[in-house]
């Protein structure tokens, strides 16, 4: 499985997704394919009013840009799983070369060792680096910083001789949270933890993730609350701030939030908001959007549809307005799964990577298909105890899709994670 990213709320977040409009691109004519439809079109098209609207409501007119002059000959929609098997491992010769200049964040997990290996291969190909080793938990009456066993410093000092990626280790805040925002003493106790570990490390600041524990935690439904959540980031950025990272005298030590997308089509109380981001715009160098698990084993779909995403950013933001979106994105690190999913239609499923994508191509060879409305590939199959699946995972299609949204709407891009993808997925950085 591809590790969750520790995506708690994620099973609760889409109640109804929709994936085509034209059943008839789905599948053939045989009578088992007909069969299929029905199937396919209660699982994946007959959705209520809502999640249509969450859907499709701040979507953009205009035509997905055409495959760049780098072109491999996939970047279309027709593609065949004999081309996937034939050039996923494939990559350009100069490995260094960046397709894009905006800010490219890219996740690597402990258990997933083939992203320490793509991080130093593409090392040019990402301005920040987040390996996931840190929780921060309440121990007693105190608390404790835990996960320097994950680290690595032979894998850092390898990435600093051939590039000048940042490395932003993730922090979980697992601390009992009344306490943690209430108490002083734990506060001060809690932001001297993590800059000292970076100072200690050699670090050049980290990636925090709070809000979803927050959430689950009814924090956030609690102004006051609220405001002391929002205060002990602002803190801590300030305090990293006021650190000078070691190897370089005028840069400082930068903190990237991690915030989850609205589950709906209106903001609830604990999702995080325009006033939010405002809040901690100057205390935060980065946010990490999760533009991603749109879909889950108990509502299969897409993973990331182009329109949720748009809307996803225009709610954050609190504008429709796209000139305004440009002007305040620049902080946004959009989210981009290199994992997929393969969902059982008649129920359960969970996350692929792609060396499992590549052994389903393989066993089942299967007709691969471009679904357009959420702009993925995705594919049907019968396994050996004859029960129907499908399967979405990305494609170099979908992939520069998503690029080329970030560079329109003037965001960064965030990547969960690259241990998971396909080596020709790089190529597109």
């Amino acid at each position: 499985m591809a590790k969750k990213r520790d995506r708690q709320a994620a099973s609760n977040r889409r109640k109804n997704q929709v994936v085509s409009s034209d059943q008839h691109d789905i599948v053939g004519d045989s009578s088992s394919d007909r069969r299929l439809i029905t199937i396919f079109v209660v699982f994946f098209v007959i959705s209520p009013a809502i999640s249509v609207l969450v859907y499709f409501k701040y979507a953009s007119n205009g035509e997905i840009s055409g495959a760049p002059a780098y072109d491999p000959g996939l970047f279309k929609t027709d593609i065949n799983y004999q081309e996937i098997l034939a050039e996923h491992s494939n990559v350009a010769e100069n490995a260094s070369r960046r397709r894009y200049d905006y800010p490219v964040l890219a996740y690597i997990t402990p258990w997933n060792s083939r992203g320490y290996d793509m991080a130093k291969k593409f090392n040019s190909k990402f301005t920040h680096l987040s390996p996931v080793w840190y929780d921060l938990k309440s121990h007693g009456s105190s608390l404790v910083l835990e996960g320097r066993h994950n680290a690595d410093q032979g894998w850092i000092s390898e990435l600093r001789l051939t590039g000048d990626a940042l490395v932003l280790p993730r922090v979980v805040i697992e601390a009992f949270p009344t306490d943690l925002l209430r108490k002083k003493k734990l506060k001060d106790k809690a932001i001297d933890l993590i800059v000292t570990e970076c100072k200690e490390m050699g670090y050049d600041g980290i990636v925090l993730e709070s809000w979803s524990r927050w959430a689950a935690h009814g924090i956030l439904h609690d102004p006051d609350l609220r405001t002391l959540a929002l205060q002990f980031i602002n803190q801590l950025g300030n305090a990293l701030h006021s650190e000078l990272e070691s190897r370089r005298s005028k840069q400082r030590l930068q903190l990237v939030y991690v915030i989850g997308p609205p589950h709906s089509e209106n903001l609830q109380k604990h999702d995080f908001g325009p006033q939010d981001f405002h809040s901690l715009n100057g205390a935060v160098d980065g946010f990490s959007l999760m533009t991603y698990d749109f879909s889950s084993p108990q509502n299969p779909g897409p993973n990331a549809p182009l329109n949720w995403i748009r809307s996803t950013l225009r709610l954050v933001l609190g504008t429709k307005d796209n000139r305004l979106v440009q002007h305040n994105a620049g902080k946004i690190f959009l989210g981009i799964n290199f994992y997929g999913y393969d969902f059982s239609l008649s129920g359960g499923g969970g996350a692929i990577t792609g060396r499992d994508y590549v052994s389903l191509l393989e066993k089942y060879k299967p007709m691969v298909q471009w679904e357009k409305n959420s702009a993925e590939h995705y594919f049907l199959y019968e396994d050996d105890n004859h029960k129907r699946h499908a399967v979405f995972y990305p494609s170099l299609k979908s992939i520069f899709t998503r690029l080329e949204e970030a560079r329109s709407l003037g965001t960064g891009i965030s990547i969960w994670e690259i241990g998971q993808g396909l080596d020709y997925f790089f190529d597109l950085l």
